[in-house]
């Protein structure tokens, strides 16, 4: 008979990741808040509508790995501050299209040399081999895609 192995809350998983999550995120945003009056987040959402361009909403919340109302919440402010807007895609008038404003462009400069302040900071402290290998795994984490939990 195998023996069950018995879990602690220190050896979570879930719980590893989070604290490690909301540490880095904490740390990189104290340079894009002074920096560009981003928080990482919005950060996020900007670079990757600068690097790929107009795009939904839902294709934005996949490859963010983020669900579609917490994209909605995060979206909110930089369309008020008018550094993104929202259209109508041309192909599917019902689907919605975020698009990046020369004022979203003008923030993502200020932000991503603070972001690049950032990364160097936390590569120094952490390690540049260590960061890249984090990285590297972190990835292979989303990509294992374990499957919906088990409710037998």
């Amino acid at each position: 008979m195998a023996k069950q192995q018995r879990a602690y809350p220190a050896e979570c998983n879930c719980l590893a990741v989070r604290q490690a999550a909301r540490y880095i995120t904490q740390f990189y945003d104290q340079y894009l808040v002074t920096a560009a009056g981003l928080r990482t987040t919005q950060y996020g959402i900007i670079a990757k509508l600068k690097r790929q361009g107009p795009m939904s909403i839902n294709a934005l919340a996949a490859q963010l790995v983020m669900d579609r109302t917490t994209l909605g919440r995060n979206v909110r402010p930089l369309e008020r501050d008018g550094l993104i807007v929202i259209e109508a895609d041309p192909a599917d008038r019902r689907s919605r299209v975020l698009r990046l404003t020369r004022a979203g462009e003008t923030r993502f400069k200020l932000g991503h040399k603070a972001w690049a302040e950032a990364q160097k900071q936390f590569e120094s402290a952490y390690g540049s081999k260590q960061a890249s290998e984090l990285r590297r795994r972190l990835r292979a984490v989303v990509a294992s895609d374990p499957g919906p939990a088990d409710s037998s």
